[in-house]
């Protein structure tokens, strides 16, 4: 490490917690149809502030058509559990691809956190050509580099339908280094990872290849059963694969990967979107035992029964909603596990101090297909969407959403459009429970026209750190 230490790299996730609050959240935004450029909003978190729920910042990205989907920060806390660091290395870039173009941006946040500024553009011939990759996704700060998975191929035998996998990029330059696996074994598809650091492990998990999910969801290749159904373990050290989980190809979908913040545990929840065998959603529990690792199924969501009427077609002919689980967030404190049901506008809280017996401690409702839930700051507005991407600030006392999930695929549920709208959430992190902020709601026209997808912090958030100590 140099000499300096970002006053945002917390040793413990105690330290975390009782870090000074947000008070700005970054949300990426995009133009479906690719006309407008993409941009990264800002807004504003500060309750006693003028501006409180409201978008305060937008800058412009270079071009259009990326589909910004998620994105990470360079450097977090992650930095304190390993060495080679020699520069000054703080929480000060956006790391944000774009799903569809390939190309990566890095926003600068220090000269003016409200308007971050582009300052390096890796495009996706320079990912093709170092990693082999396409498609990049999900970006964490680690070892040896800042880690990027990708849901495509560029070169070999799949060419741009894969195997997806992980591209490190250079802390320092953001060049990229080249790819981070040294032997896959089985593994084809990509989508999210994370780890456990002191353990020495990497957990991957699988959506599909980029044909698959550009044009939207192709009801043949979902009960093709055709769709991720894995969650593989890696040697973070060596990249190499060292066992694979089979959930079942009835479990189509494997996305969000929340492993426990406390580095002594070795287990993590994995959010599964749909069954084809009833339309459920459910969540999994990994965890090792001994040498080798296990994943049980310990969350099942059933699907909610709607008339033909409240139904989008694809939907019509098994009249009912599934609940569409897209994302989950597991708190900072380990308690609470939030899971946002994106076909049925459900956020639901669990109480996992056991996280092999979740107990539900809350429920809100907002969109949904067959419900459109009003915000309680417009009741006269229907919403389309319904909480998709959820981030939890690092005191577990607020929990924020946003509406979209891929362009493509929102077309498919709500053929007549999501908008655009963020709302949040306040968490009881002692006794559990969830209300909603009623003067928190940006909305429509504050994105400029743009949809979006990903929030996150200033200074962290529930999904953005890995954490090396316990005192």
């Amino acid at each position: 490490m140099s000499d300096f230490v970002d006053p945002t790299f917390y040793r413990t996730p105690d330290a975390a917690i009782s870090a000074p609050r947000e008070e700005l959240a970054y949300i990426a935004a995009f133009d479906p149809t690719g006309l407008q450029r993409d941009a990264m909003t800002v807004v504003d978190c500060a309750p006693a502030s003028s501006s409180y729920g409201e978008v305060v910042g937008r800058s412009e990205l270079p071009t259009a058509g990326n589909e910004l989907h998620h994105f990470g920060w360079n450097a977090c806390s992650s930095a304190l559990c390993h060495e080679g660091h020699t520069g000054t290395l703080e929480r000060r870039y956006l790391i944000v691809p774009g799903l569809r173009s390939s190309r990566t941006y890095i926003l600068d946040t220090k000269p003016d956190p409200r308007h971050p500024r582009v300052v390096r553009t890796i495009e996706a011939d320079e990912l093709a050509r170092k990693a082999g990759y396409s498609r990049p996704h999900t970006v964490h700060c680690g070892p040896g580099g800042i880690f990027m998975s990708n849901l495509g191929g560029a070169n070999g035998p799949g060419g741009a339908e894969g195997p997806g996998g992980v591209a490190l990029l250079d802390h320092d330059t953001f060049d990229v280094i080249g790819p981070w696996e040294t032997d896959r074994g089985g593994q084809f598809l990509a989508y999210d990872f994370w780890w456990h650091l002191a353990h020495d492990t990497m957990v991957t998990s699988e959506w599909a290849t980029p044909s698959m999910i550009e044009n939207g969801l192709n009801p043949e290749d979902l009960l093709g059963r055709r769709f991720g159904h894995h969650v593989d373990f890696w040697s973070l050290s060596e990249g190499r694969l060292t066992q694979r989980i089979d959930l079942g190809d009835e479990h189509q979908m494997v996305l969000e990967l929340r492993p426990a913040h406390d580095p002594r545990q070795t287990w993590g929840f994995a959010g599964v979107v749909v069954s084809v065998a009833d339309l459920s959603a459910s969540v999994w529990l990994w965890q090792r035992d001994g040498d080798r690792w296990t994943a049980d199924k310990v969350l099942s969501i059933p699907a909610e029964v709607a008339r033909p009427e409240e139904l989008p077609p694809a939907l019509r002919p098994f009249g009912a909603v599934p609940p569409f689980v897209t994302d989950i967030d597991l708190s900072v404190d380990d308690r609470w596990l939030y899971v946002s049901c994106w076909g049925t506008g459900e956020l639901k809280q669990y109480d996992v101090r056991d996280p092999r017996h979740p107990r539900e401690t809350g429920s809100i409702r907002l969109g949904g297909v067959a419900r459109r839930r009003a915000h309680p700051a417009r009741p006269d507005l229907p919403l389309a969407g319904a909480p998709q991407m959820v981030e939890i600030s690092r005191d577990g006392r607020r929990v924020y959403v946003t509406n979209s999930l891929y362009a493509a695929w929102d077309d498919v549920l709500y053929p007549d459009g999501v908008g655009a709208w963020a709302a949040k959430f306040d968490a009881d992190p002692e006794r559990g429970g969830l209300t909603i902020d009623p003067e928190f709601f940006p909305h429509g026209d504050d994105f400029g026209g743009l949809r979006i997808h990903q929030v996150r912090l200033q200074g962290g958030d529930a999904s953005s750190d890995s954490y090396c100590f316990t005192s």
